[in-house]
């Protein structure tokens, strides 16, 4: 059985890929090839900087990314909480092949449960309501998906598309939820005002420590918004770490195989209605836990918060940045939450412009900003398929 499999690295297509890369003018694996050859200790160097200039970033203020227009820690956050539901989505979406229209609802979910519980009906600890908005989640999205999650295609997308505006209505309509007048009060994260940090001023090319301007670190208040942008990154790291192993076990192979053809993978044994409760009620986890940070922030949330275009948003940073690879969402995100406030002073047209940079992307780069390995694979291969026949029809 295994003399005729072939491996990874061997088989036809990935053998095909590499030879037509350098003709079809690209060579995919160059970038990542250099990479690796890097010393360790030279990997993780960068890695370090890397990670401090994130970090730095709200102190920073350079004038090429600031945005003048409006407070840059806020934006920080907003671009950090699109990252991390983008993760969560990714799963779903990029791992399982689920198409998730309601996402939004998970995020409301969370952010509800922490508003509930730390202002209307209870003053519960911010320690102990950020665990209970993640397990509430996450139950929220085993009891959608047991039921729906036997159906495929455009009947999964329209369950959960009814799911998101449930959760919306019914906030909406429930005085113990608030209503349409919401929520305010909600509790912030407990501060510790440890030190001080000085931004930066710039005169030109000129960089100036502003004394004046001042971060107080792990201070969560209204005006300064850094900490709660320095809270959601470090969520977003311990989230990549943990999606790094998910999609190297086992159950990232289970979710690759459901994805590709889930008939063959029941199959060859693999319970694909498992693995897809299990990629739901986690990109469940990780919408649930982005909410509630968002709401923490917010100090106030009403039913107006999660419309159902946020939820497109969320898809969009996905498929922008290409479904399935984990840097390649951030970089969505990034696209899909930090450019319209960068571009604020274009605000009549800004949506307009976002609209043809995506039919664009959907015409030239269809696979998304960064598309994984085996979206990259087999556009070499459709390629040199096309070519041999075009070069058939010549001759």
């Amino acid at each position: 059985m295994t003399q005729g499999k072939a491996s990874p690295e061997t088989s036809p297509g990935v053998a095909r890929s590499r030879a037509w890369g350098p003709r079809l003018g690209w060579d995919r694996g160059a970038l990542a090839r250099r990479v690796t050859r890097l010393p360790r200790s030279v990997k993780w160097a960068l890695i370090g900087v890397l990670v401090v200039l994130l970090y730095a970033l709200p102190l920073l203020e350079l004038p090429i990314i600031s945005t003048p227009d409006t407070d840059f820690g806020a934006v920080l956050f907003t671009v950090a909480s699109y990252v991390l539901v983008a993760l969560g989505l990714n799963i779903v979406l990029g791992y399982a092949g689920l198409l998730d229209l309601g996402y939004v609802g998970f995020y409301a979910v969370g952010a509800y449960t922490v508003a509930v519980l730390g202002s209307l009906q209870a003053q519960l600890s911010w320690w102990l309501l950020i665990p209970l908005a993640v397990i509430i989640t996450t139950i929220s999205g085993i009891l959608l998906g047991a039921p729906t999650l036997r159906v495929r295609g455009d009947y999964l997308a329209i369950v959960t598309l009814g799911f998101g505006e449930i959760i919306r209505l019914t906030a909406l309509n429930t005085e113990w939820l608030g209503a349409a007048k919401g929520i305010t009060g909600v509790p912030r994260p407990p501060s510790v005002d440890l030190f001080e940090l000085p931004h930066l001023e710039w005169e030109g090319a000129t960089a100036l420590i502003d004394l004046d301007d001042t971060t107080t670190f792990l201070s969560f208040g209204v005006a300064d918004q850094a900490p709660y942008y320095w809270l959601a990154l470090t969520v977003i790291f311990v989230v990549l770490g943990a999606d790094r192993m998910m999609r190297l076990s086992r159950i990232g192979r289970a979710w690759e195989a459901t994805r590709e053809d889930e008939d063959a993978a029941e199959l060859m044994g693999v319970p694909t209605f498992r693995f897809k409760l299990l990629a739901f009620a986690t990109g469940a986890f990780i919408g649930g836990l982005s909410g509630a940070l968002f709401a923490s922030r917010q100090g106030f949330i009403n039913p107006e918060s999660f419309l159902l275009l946020l939820s497109i948003l969320f898809l969009a940073a996905v498929v922008v940045g290409g479904a399935g690879n984990r840097y390649g969402v951030i970089l969505g995100a990034i696209v899909v939450a930090y450019l319209p406030e960068r571009f604020r002073g274009f605000e009549e047209w800004r949506l307009l412009v976002f609209g043809l940079a995506l039919l664009l992307l959907a015409n030239f780069r269809p696979q998304g900003l960064l598309p994984p390995r085996r979206a990259r694979r087999a556009q070499a291969v459709d390629e040199q398929i096309d070519s041999m026949e075009e070069g058939k029809v010549r001759a």
